[in-house]
């Protein structure tokens, strides 16, 4: 078998804070003085009985690694890391989302909070060669008239290329609100040329996926994995060209699945679905975007040249600039050319 981590792959499904490196996060919290939950450091924090896991554990560990998220310093050093992380993986390109709020009272404000994750993507794209933009994403915890703010900034920084802004998200718990309340925002963000990139059908199902299908017009569902329940939704997906970022990591450690073989991964791309696997948060699921294939391969039994297909979903619907997306898909073909181990 080929070595999946040569295999050239564009990761588009990756929240800030949750990129840390354990290590990272260790060092953070003693320069402060913060005492984290022992859970955030023993390398699985959500390792849990299927019955045990749930949304309120995940949130609450995430809030405690990101309250140790307060310079400039730490922020640009978990760019940095996650380029380099991204790197060792075979990604060429990276597409990290971010909610600037939540960094914002730190360092003076919701602009020099992006800005200093855009600097720093530059940066880490000249220095690891992947090509690294930002997802601005909206929260469902906090009131939409904040998302039209952030769908404004965002705009101002829209671009495809490494340290611009390439899409406009919406992340949290996908329980909260009313799904059409964002609307306006994902409006704002789609005059600016950016990618409408909502989280949708992981913890809701099918029913939620049309909603935000009706209500949002996404380019990509952060997760929609749920919308296999549904013919008919799961056929609306694949003839709108709505690619679905699927984190199977994600869906076995909050329990959406109780084990990774349950993971939908061959029925969603025997209906034509365009997939693009993605690590969503590496800190508290315990495995970055090289397992994700691992498990496509070892669990769902996926030959290499499925796998080649999925790393051509991932760039295909990535918003890659055209230099970069033509030496990534010309790199697949080299990789399916080179003879297997």
């Amino acid at each position: 078998m080929r070595d999946l981590a040569s295999l050239p792959k564009a990761h588009l499904h990756l929240h800030f804070t949750g990129s840390m490196r354990v290590q990272t996060l260790a060092e953070m919290a003693e320069e402060r003085g913060v005492r984290l939950p022992a859970a955030l450091l023993d390398g699985d924090p959500l390792d849990l009985p299927a019955g045990d896991r749930g949304w309120f554990r995940f949130q609450r560990l995430y809030d405690a690694a990101r309250a140790c998220v307060r310079s400039e310093a730490a922020m640009r050093r978990i760019v940095a890391e996650a380029a380099e992380d991204d790197a060792t993986e075979g990604s060429g390109r990276l597409e990290i989302q971010v909610d600037p709020t939540s960094y914002a009272p730190f360092v003076g404000g919701l602009t020099p909070a992006l800005e200093i994750v855009l600097d720093e993507a530059r940066g880490a794209s000249a220095r690891t060669g992947v090509e690294v933009a930002v997802v601005v994403a909206s929260s469902r915890v906090r009131h939409p008239l904040e998302a039209r703010t952030l769908a404004r900034l965002a705009a101002r920084y829209a671009g495809d290329g490494a340290g611009e802004v390439a899409g406009f998200g919406l992340s949290n718990d996908e329980r909260r609100g009313r799904t059409e309340e964002w609307a306006h925002a994902f409006r704002i963000a789609r005059r600016a040329g950016l990618a409408s990139v909502p989280h949708g059908g992981e913890l809701l199902g099918a029913d939620h996926v049309r909603v935000v299908l009706d209500h949002l017009a996404p380019d990509r569902l952060g997760h929609g994995v749920r919308a296999v329940e549904d013919p008919d939704v799961l056929r609306t997906v694949v003839d709108r060209g709505v690619a679905l970022e699927l984190c199977p990591a994600s869906n076995v450690s909050l329990g959406v699945f109780r084990e990774h073989a349950h993971v939908p991964l061959a029925r969603l791309l025997d209906a034509g679905a365009t997939v693009a696997l993605g690590a969503d948060d590496p800190l508290l699921f315990g495995s970055r975007l090289g397992a994700q294939y691992r498990t496509a391969r070892e669990v769902h039994g996926l030959d290499d040249h499925a796998l080649a297909e999925l790393a051509r979903g991932s760039v295909r619907a990535s918003r890659a600039t055209p230099g970069t997306r033509a030496r990534l898909l010309a790199g697949i073909d080299a990789w399916l050319e080179t003879p297997a181990g």
